[in-house]
């Protein structure tokens, strides 16, 4: 599982290397940290290609079982995994900084491809020649299948009974976090208003439970108790791996240059609905506690009866790269619990051409 973790990861950042390194706009830095987690990802696959290749040294000359073999490989993966989502995780708090920024107005706007900047003096010619290449920039038609490197933030909570009121959870203090890659294929040949959407993402949902109170696993049931201590936080997360799934309709202008359709994307108001299904990494629990002045983490790590498998609906409505995004669980969060409560993440998503 933590393997296909790397293998997302590589996938995002291949698409993230084609980013202008320069620029300082929203969308250039957000790809920059997508770097970092390339090159996160490349050295901690790269030690861990080269830590295997030990053990398969080992297992030839006899001093390892096979069984022995198998269980150095899965431990060797898991410290590495570990590590990625410890490095990653710093990261996501700078997207996180990053998001806010632009939510507060103090980025530059977008580069766009037709502004060309010519810092000496042009002649007559050669402004007419930068005119020209801007025009041909501006009227490029955009591929029938485009990529793009999507990051979505917001508040997560659990619906209980079918209602979202009086939750157990902190309004404000649960939240989501999602980041992945996705293709975007104009259905039509000559019309640009149908668009299918896929990918892959990883997922993180947090709840931030009310009342002193964290997740105690009681056999086949998950409940909410009073910690025996006082808590400054108390912090449950869910992490999946999901495939995405949307039909979107997006209302980008076609123009005609020479009698030909020129097709673009993400240029204008987009609305998409469509669905989700993955698998579940894995779960955490967070306490963090004083105690004599000093400050104390405990980190549970297990299944807590959460579903292995995820499955629900989303859709968002926006204008060029940016949306307001809704996503619905459609299976309980619990396996077997009496209770069914399903995850509910409503936020705001970017789509980086």
């Amino acid at each position: 599982m933590r393997n296909l973790t790397i293998y997302l990861a590589l996938i995002l950042l291949l698409f993230a290397s084609k980013m202008i390194a320069q620029e300082t706009t929203f969308e250039a830095r957000a790809k920059a940290i997508a770097i970092k987690i390339e090159t996160i990802t490349k050295n901690e696959k790269e030690a861990l290609k080269k830590e295997v290749e030990e053990v398969n040294v080992q297992l030839d000359k006899g001093k390892i079982t096979t069984e022995q073999a198998d269980n150095s490989k899965q431990q060797l993966a898991k410290v590495r995994a570990t590590n990625i989502e410890n490095k990653v995780a710093a990261l996501q708090e700078e997207l996180r900084s990053l998001v806010q920024e632009k939510v507060d107005g103090k980025l530059e706007e977008s580069y766009k491809p037709n502004q060309i900047f010519v810092f000496s003096k042009s002649t007559g010619e050669n402004k007419e020649k930068h005119q020209k290449y801007r025009d041909s920039l501006a009227n490029v038609s955009e591929k029938r299948t485009t990529s793009q490197f999507v990051f979505a933030t917001g508040l997560n909570n659990l619906v209980t009974d079918g209602k979202a009121t009086n939750s157990d959870f902190r309004y404000l203090g649960s939240h989501f976090y999602e980041w992945g890659t996705t293709f975007n294929t104009r259905i039509l040949e000559k019309n640009n208003l149908l668009h299918l959407k896929y990918g892959l993402s990883l997922m993180y949902n947090n709840l931030r439970p009310t009342d002193n109170r964290i997740f105690v696993k009681t056999g086949d049931q998950t409940v909410l108790q009073t910690s025996t201590i006082d808590l400054k936080d108390s912090r449950f997360r869910n992490v999946y791996l999901v495939a995405p799934l949307h039909l979107e309709f997006d209302f980008s202008k076609t123009k005609m240059k020479d009698d030909k359709q020129i097709f673009k994307s993400h240029k204008s108001v987009r609305l998409g609905f469509g669905g989700y299904a993955g698998l579940r990494i894995k779960s955490k629990q967070f306490q963090k506690f004083e105690d004599d002045d000093q400050n104390f983490i405990l980190k549970a790590k297990g299944d807590f009866n959460v579903n292995n498998f995820i499955y629900g609906v989303s859709a968002y409505l926006g204008f060029q790269e940016t949306s307001l995004y809704l996503k619905y669980d459609l299976n309980p969060m619990f396996e077997n619990n009496v209770v069914k409560q399903n995850n509910v993440s409503v936020g705001v998503r970017f789509d980086f051409n």
